[in-house]
Order: C-alpha cells, then sequence, then structure tokens
C-alpha cells in the first residue's frame, strides 16, 4: 500500500518543464562559455611565446610555451614594492572606507537625525559635482598628502554612493530590533556593532568588494600624487609604465628589459600583466560570496 501511494504522488515531469530546463542548461552553458573564454584566452596568450601571439590563432592553449612573459613583469626594478604598497593600500583602504562608510550610513539612516536629508542630498551633490583635478592638487599639496602612502587611503574613506547604499540597506532593517535594544539600555554604538552591523554584512560585503577592486586597480593617483616618490609606488603603476614602454618599441619584435634581451611583445606582456593583476581580486571573491545573500532577517522580528 505505501509503495502505491508514494508512485501515485509521483507526477512525470511535463514536456514543457523538460523543454525549459534543456534551454535553461544550454543558456547557462553559452554563458559560461562567454564569460570564461576571455579569462581564458588571456591566460593562454600570457604563457605563450610573444612574437608567435601576434600570428593570432592562439585561443584556449598556448602554442608555444613560455614563462619569459612573466619573468619580464616579475623583474621589473620597483615590482616587490609596488605590490607591498598595492596590498597595503587596498588592504588599509578597504577597511578605513567600511567603517567610515558604515558609520556615517548609520546616522543618516536614524529617522530622529535632524539633518540626514540635508546630509543624504550633500553627498548626492558630490557624486556629480567635484573641484577639479588642480584644486584637488592644490588641496592635497597643503594637507602634506602628496609624496605619501595616506593619499590613496585617506581621500578614499567616504564614498557618497557606498554611503547611501548601506544607508538604504539599514534603512530596510526592521524598526524593531533598535527599539528592543533601547529598550534593554543599549546605546547607539552598541545598536550599531551588536545589532545592526551583523545583519548588514550582505552590504559590507559588497562595499568592501567594490573597494578592494578600485584600491587594487588604480594607478592614476600614483601618477599625480607620489610619481616621484619610489617608494610609495604601486604594482599596477609599474606594470603601467612597463606597458607603455613596451608598446613604444619600433617592430614589436623584441625589447630589452634590464639590460636583458627578451623576447617579449605588447600582447603577450599586456597578458601577463593581466593575469597578474586580475589573480588577487579573483582569489578575493570566494571568501566574499558567501555574504552576497539577502534576507537576514527575516523571522528575525514579527511584525
Amino acid at each position: 500500500m505505501e509503495k502505491t501511494v508514494i508512485k501515485s504522488k509521483l507526477k512525470k515531469p511535463k514536456a514543457g518543464d523538460v523543454i525549459f530546463n534543456i534551454c535553461n542548461g544550454i543558456f547557462m552553458l553559452l554563458f559560461c562559455i562567454v564569460t570564461l573564454y576571455p579569462v581564458l584566452n588571456t591566460l593562454a596568450i600570457s604563457f605563450n611565446d610573444g612574437v608567435d601571439a601576434m600570428r593570432g590563432g592562439v585561443h584556449l592553449i598556448p602554442r608555444l610555451f613560455t614563462t619569459q612573459n612573466y619573468t619580464t613583469v616579475f623583474a621589473l626594478k620597483n615590482i616587490g614594492q609596488g605590490a607591498i604598497i598595492s596590498v597595503s593600500r587596498t588592504v588599509l583602504g578597504t577597511l578605513f572606507a567600511l567603517v567610515a562608510n558604515a558609520l556615517l550610513a548609520f546616522i543618516v539612516s536614524q529617522k530622529k537625525f535632524i539633518f540626514r536629508s540635508q546630509l543624504s542630498l550633500f553627498w548626492v551633490i558630490t557624486m556629480y559635482v567635484n573641484g577639479g583635478m588642480i584644486p584637488i592638487m592644490i588641496l592635497y599639496k597643503n594637507l602634506h598628502l602628496t609624496n605619501s602612502f595616506w593619499v590613496y587611503v585617506i581621500p578614499a574613506m567616504i564614498s557618497g554612493f557606498n554611503m547611501l547604499v548601506m544607508r538604504t540597506y539599514m534603512e530596510g532593517l526592521p524598526e524593531s530590533l533598535q527599539e528592543a535594544a533601547q529598550i534593554d539600555g543599549a546605546g547607539y554604538m552598541t545598536i550599531f556593532v551588536k545589532v545592526i552591523s551583523p545583519l548588514c554584512k550582505p552590504i559590507y560585503a559588497t562595499v568592501a568588494l567594490f573597494v578592494a577592486v578600485g584600491q587594487w586597480n588604480s594607478w592614476f593617483d600614483t601618477m599625480l600624487y607620489n610619481r616621484m616618490a619610489d617608494k610609495y609606488t604601486t604594482l599596477q603603476y609599474e606594470l603601467m609604465k612597463m606597458l607603455s614602454a613596451v608598446t613604444s618599441l619600433k617592430g614589436n619584435a623584441g625589447a630589452a628589459t634590464s639590460g636583458t634581451t627578451v623576447n617579449i611583445t605588447p600582447i603577450s606582456v599586456r597578458a601577463a600583466a593581466t593575469i597578474v593583476t586580475m589573480a588577487p581580486i579573483v582569489m578575493l571573491y570566494p571568501f566574499l560570496q558567501r555574504y552576497f545573500v539577502t534576507g537576514l532577517t527575516i523571522g528575525g522580528v514579527k511584525e
């Protein structure tokens, strides 16, 4: 009897559902191929001989395998110092920006705060209007931020976009959570640390990823403010200088780097530099992906 009941409950899938699942699987497979192919192609070119790569036809597997492109990249004069500064600015810049934006977003999200609308409008204006390159340069120089490591961290601490994103997320949290904490005698800082922040992990992870990618890929600020200070150079700035030097070569058949003749071309070196700069961020994604989840407060409070 039990087997008969179980069989009666199991229904055969409808033809429409089967077709949908097949089409969905094919679409997702094509989407993965389209997404992964540029990365795998760049990886293949980075391990391919430079002159041979100029012929084209290198897709997923190197035709003439070599590690000379990476040797050229890692042989740069200030590559080690640049990597240290890039990692330091990414870690400290992300941490400081996350704390500053989260605190400001929490303040602006409070309905009892008198100037919440005015401050929100002020930060929106900063997203569209700035002082310009020359006034900013003069300001940083007067603040003694030029030729300094902190020019990477302090100006990037506050972002109108990141603050508004956090504020919007915090405003969506149930007010009953704060009210319950206030009844128990908790202050605003306690509420922020022990009530709001644990529920904001998804948005914290998202903003942290935005800031980290921006800090890691940035090189223009190095050229503007720390170009004459090699001890504050960054990995991306050194790679940019190398690519500019290689691209300017006539004939693109070879180059002399650090006194050693190497068989490199702009195509191969650009691919190797892309992989070097992309790898740390790609490795960071799995650690933050688990926090990209919504609905953490579902069931927390029953209204």
